[in-house]
């Protein structure tokens, strides 16, 4: 039976939601809802955009689920306030899933999660609510994501790990298993991590410098 949706946002991520929940779920996506002060136009991927703080107005909650589509901004902290003000608005959240995705957690995943495709979820993993997952992760078997928390694309966690809630964990980050990652930490692109962190610590790894040599001297490439 398809259901009907309200996404909160209208930049990228919103309309890669629209994308995603018009694609692959039972949802149909009825509007889009935005602080009025930043709604710029009556409409978003040919739909209406209506002001959030009377949505409850023209979409009310006994009748539409709300998704929440927005960045990791501000470690986290505005996608969560808006996830709680549309809670108390009483709006039931969904989360988007990937068919793509291998899942193998037994359900173990919260509300207002967006987990894309590519994504492989080890068995016994925990995921919170209002956790994002980009293309391409693995998360080991036995580990934790708490809530409001974002990781991007080719992120390897380890099993056993516990992901403390609003961190953000960039492309390609590494964590070795059995490890705990303090609260609003941000792991950069490409870091190694082999103990635990500190809360709101910022581990950055380094970056590859440009060679001295000119590409134009290189004879194999």
């Amino acid at each position: 039976m398809e259901k009907s949706l309200i996404i909160f946002g209208s930049g990228d991520i919103a309309e890669l939601a629209y994308y995603y929940f018009s694609t692959d779920s039972d949802y149909k996506v009825a509007a889009f809802t935005l602080d009025s002060e930043y709604i710029k136009a009556a409409t978003f991927c040919g739909l209406p955009l209506t002001p959030f703080e009377s949505l409850e107005q023209h979409f009310p909650p006994d009748q539409y689920d709300l998704f929440v589509a927005l960045s990791y901004a501000q470690l986290n902290e505005v996608r969560k306030d808006k996830y709680l003000a549309g809670k108390l608005k009483g709006y039931e959240f969904t989360s988007y899933i990937s068919s793509r995705a291998t899942v193998l957690n037994e359900g173990r995943i919260g509300e207002n999660c967006f987990i894309l495709e590519d994504n492989t979820i080890q068995p016994f993993v925990t995921i919170g609510n209002n956790v994002t997952l980009w293309s391409g992760n693995h998360i080991g078997h036995h580990s934790t994501i708490r809530d409001h928390c974002f990781i991007a694309s080719h992120v390897v966690i380890s099993g056993g790990v516990e992901i403390k809630p609003q961190c953000f964990l960039g492309v390609n980050a590494t964590l070795r298993d059995h490890i705990v990652v303090g609260e609003k930490c941000v792991v950069g692109a490409g870091a190694l991590l082999l103990g635990d962190t500190a809360a709101e610590g910022v581990y950055i790894g380094n970056k590859t410098e440009r060679s001295d040599r000119p590409s134009t001297t290189l004879n194999r490439v």
